[in-house]
């Protein structure tokens, strides 16, 4: 087979809510191998209105919550298109599109990420892929993660690929099968305590460093039954707003930062060192936490390695892209071995 290039836009709004992650990337395909380039990235922040709706949509009725649906698509369609101007893009197959989560229940067969395709391409007249993660669901999968098809045909040189975003994610492969699953919350709950201390984020860790690890908090922590259940599995801000905020409301903020970064250190050190990783590639922007990143080192045997500022921060950016370009293809974008569901699959609805 002849070698083939590709050229898509991905489109990536986090649920630690600083922006949206865009990124223009070259994808080439070489009998079964495929490399990649990012040409160009850029995070466009969300203003405080923007981030007030987004935030508190898991609150709105049903009408309200159908018209900003439709309102951030048209939104991603204008931010995109600007993308395109500024850089003066004539080169692109299709734009693939995340959304932003506001409900994540698999266990009840749903999952919604708003921002309709169909408002992002009347704006940029380009081809839309958009709502990866329903089909899943509807397979009786977790609907994630997704990214691993990336880890998978992009970055295979790696034992194991952790994100740290608003939750941690890991892929690996393992007798054969890529699997993958959430570990724990990471930014999603540590920035809302970094801000009630006046901080946007806590920089490189340093609030968590000064505080106090409260021991008996860690302990219940570590002991939540989600930490038990086996692979495929993943997180939601409902399980966060359920289960993790009325343990740790009592405290002082400094004290459960430091508390929450230590919980979560440990439990990823602790897959790391169940599945025996030898080398690991750090993404995400919990990937510039230096003191999260100490403790992960200190507590697991694993080699950390954090990429290019481009890698860290547009990685699933990237990957949505690229999934875009499978679904495209008709290829299978999502691995059941991941996401638990009936079948590996070609997700995505395509305007």
């Amino acid at each position: 087979m002849e070698q083939q290039s590709f050229h898509a836009i991905g489109l990536m709004s986090g649920t630690s809510l600083d922006g949206l992650d865009i990124c223009y990337a070259k994808f080439i395909r070489n009998v079964s191998k495929w490399d990649f380039q990012i040409l160009n990235c850029e995070t466009v922040p969300y203003s405080s209105d923007w981030e007030h709706k987004l935030r508190n949509a898991i609150h709105l009725p049903s009408e309200e919550l159908l018209k900003l649906n439709s309102d951030y698509g048209f939104l991603l369609g204008e931010l995109t298109q600007n993308f395109i101007n500024e850089y003066h893009i004539s080169e692109l197959d299709l734009i693939a599109s995340h959304g932003h989560t506001v409900f994540h229940q698999p266990e009840n067969r749903f999952t919604l990420q708003i921002g309709d395709g169909r408002a992002i391409k009347s704006k940029t007249n380009k081809t839309v892929i958009y709502d990866f993660r329903s089909q899943d669901v509807i397979f009786g999968g977790n609907g994630a993660p997704l990214v691993p098809i990336g880890d998978e045909l992009l970055f295979s040189g790696f034992d194991a690929c952790l994100n740290l975003g608003g939750f941690s994610n890991i892929s690996m492969k393992r007798d054969g099968k890529r699997i993958a699953f959430d570990i724990c919350p990471v930014n999603i709950i540590l920035n809302d305590y970094a801000q009630q201390l006046g901080e946007k984020y806590d920089n490189n860790g340093e609030l968590a460093r000064a505080g106090n690890v409260i021991t008996r908090l860690l302990n219940q922590l570590n002991q939540l039954p989600f930490y038990r259940q086996s692979a495929p599995k993943s997180l939601g801000i409902e399980w966060v707003n359920m289960e993790i905020i009325p343990m740790v409301n009592e405290y002082r903020p400094l004290d459960i930062l430091a508390t929450l970064t230590e919980h979560a250190a440990t439990q990823i050190a602790a897959v790391l060192n169940k599945h025996d990783i030898q080398n690991v590639l750090v993404t995400g922007g919990g990937a510039y936490n230096r003191f999260l990143i100490e403790r992960i080192q200190s507590l697991s045997n694993s080699d950390i390695s954090i990429p290019d500022r481009k890698i860290v921060d547009y990685k699933e950016a990237l990957i949505f892209s690229f999934i875009g370009i499978l679904r495209s293809l008709n290829h299978n974008n999502v691995l059941s071995s991941a996401t638990g569901s009936s079948q590996d699959h070609s997700s995505g609805l395509i305007c």
